[in-house]
């Protein structure tokens, strides 16, 4: 009841502001920039919004949604799709978003737009980019955030940070003093249902879980001229915590799951850009990056009086990430741009872990184990605008790699992979293009998966894998875009993916299971994203979105022999959302809502999976100054259940043991953010 009021109260406040004054007509749409392709938007455009930092900027670009990269080991094709100044950040994990939140708005000269490429810019794969492109002249600014997570009925959590920036002509430096919090928007209550293979209820019992941690860090960023080019340095150190809780209880019945984890880590990063002549380029980047952990899962249960045997897996390790990348860009002309270079990685994991019943260990495959990889990338690509309304971008990547294990096994495995790409952008007409792109994919291993693992909420022990292979893909995508009313936008996209090796979940000796290779699959994809300006409908300043992906997967199951969908992969999540500016109030609101969405996983052991309901969204963002800017939001779920699908054997059959739902009623909670900048 209490959120369906609540449902009620956001959805009156919301059409409230539809009936406001209709304010002045919005600033002019994205000019085309002297290439075509790439469309410019000076801060005029962003008026209406009165951004407080480049990162609320580029939020507000139709057409593009921020991506920070996959943290995938390796630089190529690992990062995101923001640049500032026309390079990403010095360190993997420093962010795109991370380095424009901590610029004031006042600081952004342009942003462009960048779709299919253009010469002189690394689009890392990707077919949309941003190229933010900031001011020299001298500068001091600071912000300070403050925030708070509100939830009804648990656990309220606080994250504050502090960002100083500096600019004395080419030189800038700045550091970043955080204290972040972590959340689940799936806690709350409800009950736990299982039944047999014959629909008769064997459990019914109360459920309860809820999860809380956070992190604090400090970081710092210096950039200076250096021999004729440029340095840029960051490092970071931080530590972290998160714990989660699952309880089950009923008539003389207790059962109850804990996972605590602690650690901290750090990382440096250094880019060094030097112009060896006008038309010749050169970029130098070193990243290493390090982490270390201790975790816990336990599960205990009390049935009738009787304490069952407690179950604990406990793991402690380390982790580190070295990389050196070199590349040389020759811009031939204009519309002709050469790049070449290599990467070398060196990438390690070391873990111990321990399993135990009662206080008696059970032996795991691979629960102590160390993991190595060392690989080598040399690639080159050309960019070439064969006329003003036609570019394409060839390239080949060729990566060695050898990944060894040490430990409870020994073994070594050697890779060797040729990944070509090419990606055509035409624009025939004003506001219309088309992007083709075929492209070879090679995963990376999740060193994580050569080691044991647990999940005992669910009592799944899962042992480690030596045999691990990475996944690749055939890319064959095609995406039209047509722009329209300024800011208006219809993007749909067309993606097949033939899938060789791929990774799921395979059935293993001692009934345990493990992260492997099932085989060859397909995924087609269908992606549509639309956006329309309210203006010419009679509401300045509104914006409706609408955006989804429908995926369909194939692969062939290890234990069954039948086609199945790959796990965890969404088949769908519609979003519609809407957002209105009310300059004359200074207040900006909007809403999102997902009507359904979840996933599915597949096990020798069990189906298991999740789906929710009616995900609603609902902000406000008041800015009485150009420095201050005060945000409340609310997010409601109406409902969220997890099914699983237990069954008595291996045999392709596979006869059902029994099917367990978890019926929970997620918390609504609240936000509020403060944001001065000075």
């Amino acid at each position: 009841m209490t959120k369906t009021i609540l449902l009620a109260t956001t959805a009156l406040l919301l059409s409230g502001g539809l009936a406001a004054a209709q304010d002045p007509a919005p600033a002019a749409p994205a000019a085309e920039s002297a290439q075509p392709g790439v469309l410019v938007f000076t801060p005029d455009f962003f008026a209406d919004q009165r951004p407080n930092t480049a990162l609320d900027m580029v939020a507000r670009v139709p057409g593009f949604s921020i991506v920070d990269g996959t943290g995938s080991r390796g630089f190529e094709g690992s990062v995101g799709n923001i640049l500032i100044n026309s390079a990403r950040p010095a360190s993997k994990n420093d962010t795109g978003s991370s380095v424009l939140s901590r610029t004031l708005a006042s600081q952004v000269e342009r942003i462009e737009l960048i779709r299919g490429g253009a010469p002189g810019i690394d689009m890392q794969g990707y077919s949309v980019v941003v190229n933010v492109i900031l001011k020299t002249e001298n500068s001091r600014q600071s912000i300070l955030t403050t925030s708070g997570f509100f939830f009804d009925g648990g656990r309220d959590s606080f994250a504050g940070s502090y960002q100083f920036t500096a600019r004395e002509g080419e030189r800038t430096w700045g550091v970043t003093l955080s204290d972040g919090v972590s959340i689940n928007d799936s806690n709350g209550e409800g009950r736990v249902v299982r039944t047999d293979a014959n629909g008769v209820v064997t459990r019914d019992e109360a459920y309860f879980n809820d999860s809380w941690g956070g992190g604090r860090s400090v970081r710092g960023n210096f950039s200076n001229p250096l021999f004729g080019g440029k340095i840029d340095l960051t490092a970071r150190y931080g530590v972290n915590d998160f714990h989660n809780i699952h309880a089950q209880t009923g008539a003389d019945v207790r059962r109850e799951s804990l996972f605590d984890t602690e650690g901290d880590g750090g990382e440096f990063g250094a880019v060094y850009t030097r112009p060896l002549s006008e038309r010749l380029k050169m970029e130098t980047r070193l990243i290493h990056q390090w982490n270390s952990f201790e975790r816990g899962s336990t599960s205990r249960s009390r049935l009738g009086g009787v304490d069952n045997p407690e179950q604990r897996f406990a793991s402690e390790g380390e982790s580190s990430e070295s990389i050196l990348r070199g590349l040389v860009r020759f811009e031939r002309s204009p519309a002709l741009t050469f790049e070449t270079g290599a990467e070398m990685a060196y990438n390690m994991l070391e873990v111990d872990q321990a399993f135990t019943i009662g206080g008696v260990p059970v032996p795991l495959p691979s629960a102590s184990v160390k993991v190595e990889e060392t690989r080598g990338e040399a690639f080159g690509k050309a960019t070439w605008r064969i006329r003003p309304e036609l570019t394409l971008e060839g390239g080949l990547r060729l990566e060695s790699s050898t990944i060894s294990q040490s430990g409870d096994a020994d073994q070594e495995k050697s890779f060797f992979f040729a990944k070509p790409r090419f990606l055509a952008t035409w624009t025939p007409m004003e506001n219309n293009q088309v992007r083709v792109r075929f492209e070879r994919e090679v995963g990376q291993l999740d060193f994580g998966d050569f080691a044991a693992s647990a999940e005992l909420q669910d009592g799944n022990v899962f042992g480690g894998n030596v045999d691990l292979e990475p996944e690749q893909r055939w890319i064959s995508e095609v995406i039209y875009e047509r722009r329209f009313w300024g800011d208006g936008i219809v993007s749909v996209g067309l993606r097949h993916d033939e899938i060789t090796d791929a990774l799921d979940v395979i059935p293993l000796n001692m009934g345990l299971s493990a992260v492997g290779n099932i085989g060859d699959g397909t995924l087609d994809q269908l992606a549509l994203t639309i956006a329309v300006p309210t203006d010419k409908l009679g509401v300045a300043g509104g914006m409706f979105r609408f955006r989804n992906t429908w995926n369909h997967t194939e692969v062939t199951d290890p234990t069954t022999g039948e086609i199945r969908p790959i796990s965890h992969v969404r088949p769908s999540q519609a979003v519609f959302s809407w957002e209105h500016d009310i300059t004359r109030w200074k207040l900006q609101y909007g809403a999102a809502y997902i009507p359904i969405l979840g996933q599915k996983g597949f096990d020798p052991d069990q189906t298991s999976g999740w789906r929710g309901h009616d995900y609603f969204e609902a902000w406000t963002e008041y800015k009485p100054t150009e420095t201050l800017s005060i945000r409340a939001q609310i997010n409601i779920w109406n409902d969220f259940n997890v099914q699983r699908t237990v069954y008595a054997d291996r045999t392709p059959a596979r006869p059902i043991a029994f099917v367990e739902n978890r019926y929970i009623d997620p918390r609504t909670f609240f936000q509020v953010r403060v944001r001065k900048t000075f």
